[in-house]
């Protein structure tokens, strides 16, 4: 039989990541962080399994050539450091696993040999002892949480040796003894430094020359962080928000700025896009805009928590609707902005509601 390829991109980390971060935020960082290394497949690489923080992928009957090999290790390395940066540059979350996404390292295992496959539930997976190897791979004694291995046996039928050289890979040679035999790799420690990443801008930071429309305050009872969590989370929104069918939304994404849901009213669709603006030092912001709102051109919307114990918070809310014809401006100022004004206060006293609904099935 050919050799076939075995690659397995894992998320360095990602245990203590998990352990020392909020749960939920944390799984959303680590679900896209999966779903870019997926993407970032130009090699049709056939995924067996997701591991967790892992994926394992396979090539059946081929290897591909050193040059393609190396650049889809390039590939990935660079999807998934652009992504940290992005999720590090728009976060509006402080929580810690929002805060420590950036910490998270990559390391690539590819081996190569020849593969058997077993069939469970109808799917069929490689296994084998060559499985068995790349997997054992994982756990060496490279000092780095961020670099590619290749196996001897990949590296001999790729043809590259140790003296290889490029301005990504400098390859050293290594060897580690697992249930008694000895298996030799190359490895390569990569400079994220060195990768071309993707260049974000911030366009979703705004500035306003005029006072808002509408404001409304209102104190509540748990930590500036947990308030956020609730506005920001939009699985708790249409326990709040008044007037709203329904939301949609990304369940597997962190809300970060330029992430979008939609907010359905009696079928009508209203796409909205986080966005924030510059606020005083300790506070924290939240914004929406949209353009859907009828009779109006768009809406800007911004909540912002102002800490004032470990356990208590004021929310303001801001409203900037604008209006660019005669009449909209008219309908604006004698009867939207009664009408927004309404339904926020309706859906702030909501929302102080089910906190405290929460807090007390918590602690029964």
């Amino acid at each position: 039989m050919s050799n076939s390829l075995l690659f397995i991109p894992d998320i360095s980390g990602y245990t203590q990541f998990v352990q020392t971060t909020e749960v939920e935020h944390s799984q959303h960082v680590i679900a896209e962080l999966l779903e870019i290394l997926i993407k970032a497949n130009t090699q049709k690489l056939r995924l067996a399994e997701v591991e967790g923080d892992a994926l394992f992928f396979y090539k059946e009957g081929e290897v591909p050539s050193q040059e393609k090999l190396l650049a889809q290790i390039e590939t990935m390395f660079t999807a998934f450091y652009s992504h940290l940066k992005l999720l590090e540059k728009n976060r509006v979350c402080p929580c810690n696993a929002c805060a420590k996404a950036p910490n998270l390292q990559l390391k690539i295992i590819a081996h190569c040999g020849e593969l058997q496959f077993i069939t469970v539930q109808e799917k069929r997976k490689p296994f084998g002892q060559v499985v068995i190897e790349a997997h054992r791979l994982l756990k060496n004694s490279i000092p780095s949480d961020n670099y590619t291995l290749l196996s001897e046996k990949l590296s001999g039928v790729i043809e590259i040796s140790e003296e290889y050289k490029s301005q990504l890979f400098s390859f050293s040679t290594n060897e580690n003894v697992y249930d008694g035999n000895k298996i030799k790799y190359m490895f390569s420690e990569i400079d994220k430094d060195k990768l071309k990443l993707t260049s974000y801008e911030t366009p979703y930071e705004v500035q306003f020359n005029s006072k808002p429309g509408v404001v409304i305050s209102k104190d509540y009872n748990i930590s500036a962080q947990g308030l956020l969590e609730y506005i920001t989370n939009y699985s708790y929104r249409h326990h709040w928000v008044k007037g709203v069918d329904k939301f949609e939304y990304n369940p597997d994404e962190v809300t970060r700025l330029g992430t979008e849901h939609v907010c359905v009213i009696d079928g009508k669709r209203l796409n909205f896009t986080t966005v924030t603006k510059a606020a005083e030092s300790g506070r924290l912001v939240y914004g929406e805009f949209t353009t859907d709102i009828p009779v109006i051109d768009s809406v800007h919307q911004f909540y912002i928590i102002i800490p004032i114990s470990e356990n208590t918070c004021m929310l303001i809310l801001e409203m900037y609707p604008k209006a660019k014809s005669i009449l909209k401006k008219i309908m604006l100022s004698l009867i939207m902005k009664r009408a927004f004004r309404k339904n926020i206060q309706e859906s702030l006293n909501n929302l102080e509601t089910y906190i405290g609904k929460v807090n007390l099935d918590k602690s029964d």
